[in-house]
């Protein structure tokens, strides 16, 4: 894969009943928090953005902290875009309306 900047988001839905699923939620975040990459966490997600490989090591890193702390159930919701030619950043693609 090419080591442009690409953009991923990542929402993760916990599917138990022995924490509130913010709780969880919150586990997930301060996996990506303390990856370093650029992120930005949303109300249905958080946005990540960096090379290919550390966006998917991000992504990997929080499916296997989930499994680690005893998360029983969750599903993750991702969405990439990646540009062949060039990087892609969340700021390109929203800034006409800030």
């Amino acid at each position: 894969m090419h080591q442009h900047t690409i953009n991923a988001s990542i929402q993760l839905i916990p599917v138990s009943l022995s924490k509130h699923p913010y709780a969880w939620v919150d586990e997930a975040i301060a996996v990506i928090q303390s990856s370093g990459i650029k992120h930005e966490v949303t109300a249905f997600g958080t946005v990540l953005e960096g090379g290919y490989a550390e966006v998917m090591d991000v992504i990997h890193q929080v499916q296997e902290h989930m499994l680690s702390i005893g998360c029983e159930e969750w599903i993750s919701q991702i969405q990439i875009q990646i540009r062949k030619d060039g990087p892609i950043t969340g700021d390109a693609k929203t800034e006409k309306f800030r």
